[in-house]
């Protein structure tokens, strides 16, 4: 025996003491709020990155709501977007049993008073745990749902306001410090979103407009009603080559035209223009058949421009003796017309399209010829119309058909629109549509 037997052995390490109940209560606490701070951390990176995706100022306003509503587990949310002025122009809600927009839904707009009006007129985070007992507050409009606790942020990007983000009545008690610095960041996030949406938007409108500019307007010609219609991709905006023309021939028989340059730009864009009106001067010199004319434009562009890349599709509509128009028309690897009949009939006129032009201009090109009645119609488009991510494009063109079908008695406006509304709003392309409905 050493004397030491009531100790631990020389050279044994000591063992750590016991953990409590209350320190370990202490530690799963904190490991509890470790995890729920990641888990709050990762979803406002989501929702920054899905704010971040999207450019249609609208659907960038409607996932901002949505977004920080989820964030903070509050019952309702509001952005009011403000003008140049500080007046608020929109209001996008969440959590009020139907999402609304004002100018859809007759939203009420706030009128600048009140705590809100707080908050343009001092655009910092603000915090309010009792709305009925603050002194700025204004009370609601009819029928608003009555709400207690509001944590509100201003929307922002270096000095500009773009507007507020409202939540209120948080799910568990009241908005905390955690919640502010949460709303604030995705505020921040939301600020740059807005901000590229209205680019987005402007260079959208600019470029539409530079594109409309290009596209002549329609002559009115006895016997036919004509519609055209231009629409730009929905995705990033950029000016492309798809166009349409119609001119009126020595032999007074109209010439429908619609063509597509391959690729997109400025280069894309004056090429097309430098076809057009080539094709324009060709068509009134050759006048028919349409073979002919394609022929003529891909050797003069093969020697003049080295033979730029494009689709064209000719129809020349001539009377004939017996009523209605025969139409005669040639494809440049194009898509073929779509023919609609008043007996609620359509079908694209699949017949050999050849090759696209700047591929061989000593290649022949075929013709081919299609009766229509009084009262029929020929539309004439780009492949804009037809083509869907996931989908073939013979699918697309189905779908195009089954629709003129169901739509061959309404007015020719109305049908183009009901041809574009089919896409529901998506395009990956730009499209180009020319219609022609023989009156006689």
């Amino acid at each position: 025996m050493n004397g030491h037997s009531g100790g631990r052995e020389e050279g044994r390490p000591a063992l750590p003491p016991l953990v409590g109940d209350e320190q370990l209560d202490r530690l799963q606490q904190s490991l509890r709020q470790v995890a729920h701070t990641h888990g709050r951390m990762r979803s406002l990176l989501d929702a920054v990155l899905t704010i971040s995706a999207a450019l249609d100022l609208q659907v960038v306003l409607r996932t901002i709501t949505e977004s920080a509503r989820e964030l903070v587990d509050a019952r309702y949310a509001a952005i009011g977007v403000l003008n140049d002025a500080g007046e608020f122009t929109d209001l996008i809600t969440s959590g009020f049993g139907a999402d609304h927009v004002r100018g859809e839904d007759g939203v009420e707009l706030p009128h600048g008073t009140g705590l809100l009006g707080e908050l343009v007129r001092h655009p910092e985070p603000l915090r309010v745990d009792d709305l009925a007992t603050h002194p700025k507050a204004a009370g609601f409009p009819e029928d608003h749902p009555v709400m207690t606790t509001l944590l509100g942020v201003p929307i922002q990007v270096r000095d500009a306001i773009y507007g507020n983000l409202y939540l209120a009545d948080k799910q568990d008690g009241s908005f905390t410090q955690e919640d502010e610095e949460m709303v604030t960041a995705l505020a921040g996030a939301a600020g740059v979103a807005i901000e590229n949406a209205r680019l987005y938007q402007r260079l959208r409108q600019a470029t539409e407009e530079f594109q409309r500019r290009l596209l002549p307007t329609l002559p009115d010609l006895p016997g036919l009603r004509l519609q055209a219609r231009y629409q730009p991709s929905t995705e990033a905006p950029r000016i492309g080559g798809d166009w349409y023309d119609l001119i009126h021939l020595p032999d007074q028989v109209p010439c429908l035209m619609v063509g597509d340059v391959m690729g997109h730009g400025i280069e894309a864009a004056t090429i097309m223009s430098q076809i057009s009106n080539m094709l324009r001067v060709i068509a009134f010199d050759e006048q028919e058949p349409p073979s002919r004319i394609l022929h003529r434009l891909d050797d003069v562009l093969h020697h003049l421009h080295g033979g730029p890349m494009a689709t064209v599709v000719i129809a020349r509509l001539e009377p004939v003796p017996s009523g209605g128009r025969l139409v005669r028309w040639s494809s440049a690897g194009h898509l073929p017309p779509l023919i609609v009949t008043p007996d609620h009939r359509a079908r694209h006129l699949f017949e050999d399209i050849g090759l696209p032009l700047g591929v061989d201009p000593d290649l022949p090109r075929p013709d081919h010829e299609c009766t229509l009645p009084a009262g029929a119609g020929i539309l004439l488009h780009t492949d804009g119309l037809v083509e869907e991510r996931g989908h073939s494009i013979d699918a697309g063109m189905r779908q195009a058909a089954a629709t003129a079908a169901e739509h061959a008695d309404d007015p020719l406006p109305e049908l183009c629109d009901a041809l574009l509304a089919h896409r529901r709003g998506t395009y990956h392309d730009d499209v180009a549509l020319l219609a022609a409905r023989l009156t006689s």
